[in-house]
C-alpha cells in the first residue's frame, strides 16, 4: 500500500479509503446493509492490506455503521494507527434540530458519533452536504470549536458548489477558524463534472480530494449493461438510480470493460486506476461487500494507465447535470 499526505496537512493516509456505508445492519432506509458479523471481516481485511483510512457517517445504517466500525477498529487495530472519518448533516431523528449544520446539531452530533464509535476523537469530521438553512459562519465556528475541544483533528467537506467551498475557505481564513483540509466529491469516469471548478479549486488550495462512488455504484466493475443493470443493492437504492443510467454512462462502462480485457485485468482496477491517475486525487473511497472488491482496490494502486488508454476511457463521456449535491 502507498500512503500520501491528506492535502496540505501532515496526516498520511492510504491511497485507498474504505467506505463503510454498507456496514452496520439492514434497516428500512438501508435494506442492503450487511450486519456486524458480515461486516467485520472486510474491515479486518482492509487493515491487513495496509488500508489505514476509514470513512463512515452518522446516518449510515441509522448509526449502526459507526458502532460496527468502531468496535472492529478497537479489536483489530491501534487507534493511533488508523485515520477515522465521519460526517454530519443528515437527519438523525424526527425533530427539526436533529439535522443540518447548526451549532446545536453539530455539538450534539459529534458527541453522539464519538459514543457510537467508542473513541475520544475522530481524525476527520466532515460536513456531509451544504446547509442552506444555517449561516456558514455558524457552521464554521462550531466546527472550529469541535477541533479546539479535541473531538476532531481536522475538518472536511463533501459535495457542494465550488463557490460555496471557496466562501467557506475564505471565511475560515478571515476569522482565524479551522480550515477545511479535504473535499469528498462525486467523481468517477461516468460523472466528471467536478473537473470544471471543484477539482481546480482543490488543487490550487492544496485540499485533499477523497471522491465517493469512484466505481459509480458498481456500474464500472464490469458485467452491467442497460438491459442488465439490477444488482441487489440497485433494486432498493433509489439514490443510485438517480445518479446513473443514461446511455452514455453505459458507453463509458463498455469502454472500461474493453480496456480491462486488453490488459487482462478486472474492470474495477481500470476504473480506479483512472481516478488515481489524477494528481489532485488523494484516495478514492471504495466500498466492499465481497473480498474481491478490496483485492481489486488495492491492486489498482499499482496499475499505471498509458496516456492513450486514459484518452480512450475519457472519450465517450458526455456532460451531465449536477448530481449528488442533495
Amino acid at each position: 500500500m502507498d500512503y500520501i499526505r491528506l492535502g496540505n496537512t501532515g496526516l498520511h493516509v492510504s491511497r485507498i479509503c474504505l467506505g463503510t456505508m454498507t456496514y452496520g445492519k439492514p434497516t428500512e432506509r438501508w435494506p442492503w446493509a450487511l450486519d456486524e458479523e458480515q461486516s467485520r471481516p472486510f474491515i479486518k481485511q482492509a487493515l491487513e492490506k495496509g488500508i489505514n483510512f476509514f470513512d463512515t457517517a452518522d446516518v449510515y445504517a441509522d448509526g449502526a455503521s459507526e458502532e460496527v466500525v468502531g468496535r472492529a477498529l478497537r479489536d483489530f487495530a491501534k487507534r493511533d494507527e488508523v485515520v477515522l472519518a465521519t460526517k454530519v448533516f443528515n437527519p438523525m431523528g424526527p425533530g427539526p434540530n436533529n439535522k443540518g449544520l447548526s451549532r446545536k446539531h453539530i455539538m450534539s452530533a459529534i458527541d453522539a458519533s464519538l459514543k457510537r464509535l467508542g473513541t475520544d476523537y475522530v481524525d476527520l469530521y466532515q460536513i456531509h452536504r451544504w446547509d442552506y438553512n444555517t449561516p456558514i459562519e455558524e457552521t464554521l465556528e462550531a466546527l472550529h470549536d469541535v477541533v479546539k475541544a479535541g473531538k476532531a483533528r481536522y475538518i472536511g467537506a463533501s459535495s457542494m458548489y465550488a463557490w460555496q467551498f471557496a466562501q467557506a475557505l475564505y471565511l475560515a481564513d478571515l476569522h482565524g477558524w479551522t480550515r477545511f483540509v479535504s473535499m469528498q466529491p462525486h467523481y468517477n469516469l461516468v460523472y466528471r463534472e467536478e473537473e470544471r471548478e471543484m477539482l481546480p479549486l482543490c488543487e490550487d488550495q492544496k485540499i485533499g480530494v477523497i471522491p465517493w462512488s469512484p466505481l459509480a455504484r458498481g456500474l464500472l466493475t464490469g458485467g452491467r449493461s442497460k438491459e442488465r443493470n439490477e444488482t441487489e443493492r440497485a433494486k432498493t437504492d433509489a439514490f443510485s438510480k438517480s445518479l446513473y443510467g443514461r446511455d452514455d454512462d453505459f458507453a463509458v462502462a463498455d469502454r472500461v470493460t474493453e480496456i480491462a480485457e486488453e490488459r487482462g485485468l478486472p474492470a474495477a482496477q481500470i476504473a480506479l486506476a483512472w481516478v488515481l491517475s489524477k494528481s489532485v486525487i488523494t484516495a478514492p473511497i471504495v466500498g466492499a461487500s465481497k473480498s474481491g472488491h478490496l483485492d481489486d482496490a488495492v491492486a489498482a494502486v499499482g496499475v499505471t494507465l498509458s496516456q492513450d488508454e486514459i484518452k480512450r476511457l475519457e472519450e465517450p463521456y458526455q456532460p451531465h447535470p449536477v448530481l449528488g449535491f442533495s
